[in-house]
């Protein structure tokens, strides 16, 4: 993996794990909340998009814009199911099976669909990040009864947001590297669909507003935070396989833990740091062989 593919990907990590501690703190706010977060995203962003890719903008095509919307449909899913996730269990175990569960397939989706090489070394890398996931959710653990009671909802409702996480990965990721799409223009389309489909949600749900209201800072700051990230890691798709962007990417795991275990409480530091470390070498491994 180039050097400039892997600083993209670290500094998306930081910022992954930072707006989900803003959600997991903010609740559950259902398809307002995420009308909130695309609305703040497609406003945020329009500007640049319209100064400065007004030629990208222009190239979006029949194909591209199909990805687009089919993007639009998943992340909606992916942001309401993350909300329920958070609200069943602790960040700590929703967020490592949902970024463990991702990236695997996701990986296996783009060699299979996009036609991607699967290295020893790369496969090798998955595996290590995958056992670095199930150690951070309590590893042999989470098959006790008394665990399974504990960590049940949060394993599940992880394992439904790595589906959604598998699903937009590959399917974005072919629209910038198949299509030709521009990470920016996309995701911002993206938003800005997502946006105008939800809209009709504020006036059926009575407490939208006074939900809005309370929740602005967070709705704008997830708003801003979320798709930079994400769109670090599309152009990141831009020098590296999508194979190997996509579990790399759970760098932010090991923030995510820190957070967890620091800042909201939820304990266990040394097993985390065990998962950290086996998803460390698990990035490494990926990284050399994509050089």
């Amino acid at each position: 993996m180039p050097l400039s593919a892997l600083l993209l990907i670290v500094v998306a990590a930081f910022i992954h794990a930072w707006w989900n501690l803003l959600m997991k703190r903010a609740g559950a706010g259902g398809l307002v909340f995420v009308w909130g977060i695309t609305a703040a995203t497609a406003v945020v962003f329009a500007v640049p998009v319209f100064a400065l890719m007004r030629d990208d903008l222009a190239a979006v095509d029949a194909p591209i814009f199909a990805a687009v919307l089919v993007s639009a449909a998943v992340h909606t899913l992916y942001l309401w199911v993350l909300q329920r996730g958070y609200a069943a269990g602790d960040l700590s175990v929703v967020y490592p099976v949902a970024r463990g569960v991702g990236p695997a397939l996701a990986s296996i989706g783009a060699i299979v669909w996009l036609g991607e090489a699967a290295s020893l070394a790369s496969l090798g890398g998955l595996a290590l990040i995958v056992a670095g996931t199930f150690t951070i959710a309590g590893g042999w653990a989470m098959f006790h009864r008394g665990a399974s009671v504990r960590l049940g909802p949060g394993i599940a409702w992880g394992a439904a947001i790595g589906v959604t996480i598998a699903a937009y990965t590959v399917n974005d990721g072919r629209a910038v590297r198949v299509l030709g799409a521009a990470p920016v223009v996309f995701y911002w389309l993206v938003n800005v669909v997502q946006a105008l489909a939800l809209a009709p949600w504020l006036g059926r749900d009575a407490g939208a507003r006074t939900l809005v209201a309370t929740h602005w800072r967070t709705l704008v700051a997830v708003g801003v935070l979320s798709p930079l990230g994400y769109m670090l890691a599309l152009q990141a798709m831009k020098y590296a396989p999508v194979s190997h962007v996509a579990p790399a990417r759970e760098l932010s795991m090991l923030i995510a833990a820190f957070f967890g275990v620091r800042l909201l409480g939820e304990g266990e530091l040394w097993r985390r740091v065990a998962g950290a470390a086996l998803i460390a070498s698990g990035v490494v491994s990926l990284a050399l062989a994509g050089s």
